[in-house]
């Protein structure tokens, strides 16, 4: 291997420069995945590739700082059109992704000069630059997820097939967004997939349109199938940490608990918000067990991720879950049952916000 000091000054600032940009870039990333979005998957990958890139040889150090001239670089002066605009966090974390790669690149490179100039071989920088490609992306969806799951709040409108009684699925959703709603669920367990799959698709553009998040109940495929914005799933269908396998990282899953152990465990799974209840009686589950609003204070308080009351809410007793810590209620009878499924939205809003 070539000793530091055989290696020319210019060539130790292009290292020690890169290296500054890498590790610079990693730290933010990092930091993101802990302290934003508290994926401790995203955040061991990010540190594990801060320290494969940092040399502990002292000698090797101390010959890159010796080369530093900060004053003296020309590139510090150099201002380029659009590089002082404020950026969003997604912007920031394509950027300092892309710094990071580019960093690796130079590395690479400088790790093949003949001699071996680098303690770290040019296949470790080669190898970290390509898992920075998959962990930027990975950064994006948890970023758009985590966007998402803020909406998780207020009106949850579930529109059930059979509770339609043969209303259009499509009037019905425009109706419900218009009075307030902005999470509709498509519910239905008895249509063939083939004859769902274009009424989820019409439901899902018409709520893009609307700034509204779409939410399939239970099938996984049609979900996929039509990019929904997320999936609904209950204890007895398709385990959470399957689906959140199968799923696009930016797809929210919503899981049903009906005590704190499901719900603790749904969470530890991948879901991003959770269904509690039975809240009341309701017609559109005959022998639901109801649980009462203490336990929903209670799981409330045992998880982070929002939680959705459902089961027979409506807008006498919609307040109630309001005050026990619900972020979000369900609702089907009240809405899809009034001859006004919009003004029944407006109203029962009303008194979750009131």
């Amino acid at each position: 291997m070539t000793t530091p000091e055989s290696i020319s000054p210019q060539t130790l600032r292009i290292i020690d420069a890169s290296l500054n940009r890498a590790a610079e870039g990693l730290r933010f990333l990092e930091d993101t995945a802990r302290f934003l979005l508290n994926d401790a998957g995203l955040t061991t990958q990010l540190k594990t590739i801060r320290h494969l890139i940092i040399t502990n040889e002292w000698q090797f150090q101390r010959q890159l700082i010796q080369s530093r001239d900060a004053q003296g670089d020309v590139g510090a002066r150099i201002e380029v059109e659009g590089c002082q605009d404020k950026k969003s966090l997604s912007s920031a974390i394509v950027a300092n992704s892309r710094r990071v790669q580019e960093a690796l690149r130079t590395l690479e490179e400088a790790a093949k000069i003949e001699g071996n100039i680098l303690p770290v071989s040019s296949g470790r920088f080669e190898q970290a630059r390509f898992e920075m490609y998959t962990i930027e992306k990975n950064l994006l969806t948890r970023l758009l997820r985590q966007d998402k799951t803020k909406q998780i709040k207020g009106l949850y409108a579930v529109i059930d097939t059979q509770s339609l009684q043969g209303r259009a699925h499509l009037e019905i959703t425009r109706q419900v967004i218009k009075g307030g709603a902005r999470i509709i669920q498509l519910r239905d367990k008895h249509t063939s997939k083939r004859d769902l799959l274009p009424i989820a698709q019409a439901m899902q553009n018409l709520c893009t349109e609307q700034n509204a998040l779409f939410i399939m109940n239970d099938n996984l495929d049609i979900a996929l199938a039509i990019k929904a914005d997320g999936l609904h799933i209950g204890q007895e269908d398709l385990p959470v940490n399957v689906a959140r396998k199968l799923a696009p990282m930016d797809m929210l899953i919503g899981c049903s608990a009906a005590t704190i152990q499901q719900a603790q465990q749904a969470v530890t799974d991948g879901a991003d918000y959770l269904g509690v209840g039975a809240m009341f009686p309701t017609p559109s589950k005959q022998d639901v067990e109801i649980i009462g609003l203490e336990l929903l204070r209670q799981i409330k308080q045992a998880i982070s991720v929002p939680v959705v009351a459902i089961g027979g809410i409506n807008i006498n007793n919609v307040s109630e879950v309001k005050k026990a810590g619900a972020d979000s209620f369900a609702v089907i009878g009240a809405l899809l049952g009034a001859d006004s499924p919009e003004k029944a939205a407006e109203a029962i809003i009303k008194n979750f916000e009131g």
